[in-house]
């Protein structure tokens, strides 16, 4: 009987075999369309330290050190000292993970042998800080939105759970069923990323200013998902405008992404005219701008000629906004960022500089795309625009605007404005601007000092990435964000943040606050590009108080290595290296 039911066997297969190899070509003619692939890479890291535990006295909370152990991912029979987590009728018991700084992604839990079957349920809280995972949905702002970042999940008996898609550094788990026990073997985060290398580089004398850097690079790494988002928590989305000062970061750090042009394309294709991107006039503007500094960045003039179409037309478009006497006459939503959105004098003020910006980057475009018609349009609007120079209103935003546009002088906003305060009323998106504007206006130490008071104070707070709003008033009695918060002082992160980023909504993960990685790299390190496609870089550095800068900067044709040394009477002597395809210009 089993010779003939093996026989019966071989036969089926011979007759199934050619079918079933088949299907994976024919799977993949009928399927490709409908198969999204992905760039990203995971990674799986082991927790640095325990920030808390429940029960510190070990009856309920057992063997938690075990978990600070590096896992390999997989369950087994073996019996060993694993975290423990009780509970009895009253209590729960939990504990918070800190690894060591933030990630996007989720985690993965291992279980033993030692469990019930069925085990129970384990609550898991993601935050950006300590107190955001010791957070309830609904109070003080904690959400999820975007992200689940706060939810209930069974574990597997003697098995392997991954869960969660979100930023953080810090995870709390609770054991939630009364009466109960777990006992887990791993918990390792699950990272995220492009695993791609950081070719850009910035070191000084300065370390402070180093890790400023390197923050900006590594902010906008974590956001450069399948697509270019704002923030890994919330704002898992493309901002178009929000990417300016992003794509100027990569354009330093990473070179030519395939992230940018997928997402620029991405915003094009959902926004047909005569609508604005993402509902917001100013987002369609920043996205010609982008347009045109990924061209000279970049240099890919055939990827600039795909998008001629939409380009004119939206150029076209934007000529009809000036009226007679040479105002912008854009309609709702009339935004710049945040913490200026309730002065309205200062928006007009910065959107009449930000149409003079942009139909000076569509006539670059349209002269390289061979469209005179449209390039008249655009300096004709240019003309008309500058009969009209609307008052700062007080604001750092339009001051910084105003000032790149050339509607008034660098020097005049910088006295007015922008060196007035500190570092007060500046924002971490148009704090880029802001700094841009104090170079042109050779401001270049009041630059630097802004750099270190603003974003410094972000790092002296905990950070491990830049936020999505800061305010210096922030720092006082303030809490660190990697710590429970002590009795007396302020919770950073529960307390402050408007608008659409109240409490613990706040994102402390958004690229948008990348500013001070290209400034220094442009104007520090004096990388600054005059033709399409790096091949001509003049070389400009400004050192303000630093003795030495050295750096890297990639361009299509290769790296470019600086190195700046202030002599013993304050000149600058430079050494560089530089692909062939590239002309260096040092002054």
């Amino acid at each position: 009987m089993r010779l003939l039911e093996t026989l019966t066997f071989f036969l089926l297969l011979g007759i199934f075999l050619p079918s079933m190899a088949q299907l994976p070509s024919a799977f993949e003619d009928n399927r490709a369309s409908k198969v999204r692939s992905t760039a990203l890479t995971r990674k799986y890291l082991t927790a640095e330290r325990i920030v808390w535990i429940s029960d510190p006295s070990g009856e309920k909370v057992q063997n938690a050190e075990s978990i600070l152990n590096p896992g390999i991912g997989q369950a087994d029979l073996n019996q060993g000292k694993y975290l423990t987590l009780i509970n009895d009728k009253e209590s729960k018991s939990g504990l918070i993970l800190d690894f060591g700084k933030e990630i996007q992604g989720g985690i993965e839990i291992i279980t033993t042998i030692n469990n019930q079957n069925p085990v129970g349920h384990v609550r898991v809280r993601f935050g950006e800080s300590v107190s955001e995972t010791m957070s309830d949905i609904g109070i003080d702002g904690a959400t999820n939105d975007h992200a689940m970042r706060d939810f209930v999940v069974q574990l597997p008996w003697l098995g392997r759970l991954e869960v969660g898609n979100s930023g953080f550094r810090f995870v709390r788990i609770d054991l939630v069923d009364p009466d109960s026990k777990v006992e887990i073997k791993e918990v390792s985060a699950i990272f995220t990323y492009r695993d791609i290398p950081y070719l850009g580089s910035f070191t000084c004398n300065d370390d402070r200013l180093n890790k400023i850097w390197m923050t900006g690079a590594y902010t906008v790494h974590l956001n450069m998902q399948d697509y270019l988002w704002d923030g890994v928590k919330r704002d898992r989305l493309v901002w178009v405008g929000d990417m300016h000062p992003e794509v100027m970061t990569i354009n330093s750090v990473f070179g030519y992404n395939d992230v940018v042009p997928k997402s620029l394309d991405l915003a094009r294709d959902l926004t047909p005219l005569p609508n604005w991107m993402n509902g917001i006039s100013s987002y369609s503007m920043w996205w010609i701008l982008i347009q045109r500094d990924w061209y000279y960045y970049q240099g890919n003039l055939d990827y600039l000629k795909q998008q001629k179409s939409y380009l004119t037309a939206l150029l076209k478009q934007l000529a009809v906004k000036v009226d007679t006497d040479g105002k912008e006459n854009l309609e709702e939503m009339r935004f710049l960022d945040w913490p200026s959105s309730e002065n309205k004098d200062a928006i007009h003020a910065g959107l009449q500089a930000m149409m003079i910006m942009t139909f000076q980057a569509g006539a670059e475009l349209c002269e390289v795309l061979n469209d005179p018609e449209t390039a008249k349009i655009c300096n004709s609007s240019v003309d008309k625009l500058k009969k009209h120079i609307p008052d700062i209103a007080g604001s750092k935003q339009a001051a910084a605007l105003l000032a790149i546009s050339g509607l008034i002088s660098p020097e005049n906003a910088n006295t007015e404005v922008l060196a007035r305060d500190g570092v007060h009323k500046m924002s971490t998106f148009y704090g880029y601007y802001m700094l841009k504007a104090r170079a042109m206006a050779g401001d270049y130490q009041g630059a630097i000092d802004n750099i270190r008071q603003y974003w410094g104070a972000m790092l002296d707070l905990g950070a491990t990435t830049f936020w999505e709003d800061f305010d210096i008033d922030w720092i006082k009695n303030a809490a660190r964000i990697d710590e429970v918060v002590p009795v007396g002082k302020t919770d950073v992160h529960s307390s402050y943040g408007g608008y659409c980023y109240k409490q613990f909504r706040h994102s402390f993960c958004h690229g948008w606050a990348s500013g001070p990685t290209s400034w220094l790299t442009q104007y520090v390190l004096g990388v600054n590009v005059l033709e399409p496609g790096c091949k001509r870089i003049k070389i400009d550095p400004h050192l303000g108080d630093l003795q030495w800068v050295k750096g890297t900067f990639p361009t299509p044709y290769g790296i470019v290595k600086i190195e700046h040394q202030k002599q013993a009477g304050g000149t600058i002597k430079t050494t560089y290296q530089a692909p062939k395809e590239v002309k260096i210009m040092l002054l």
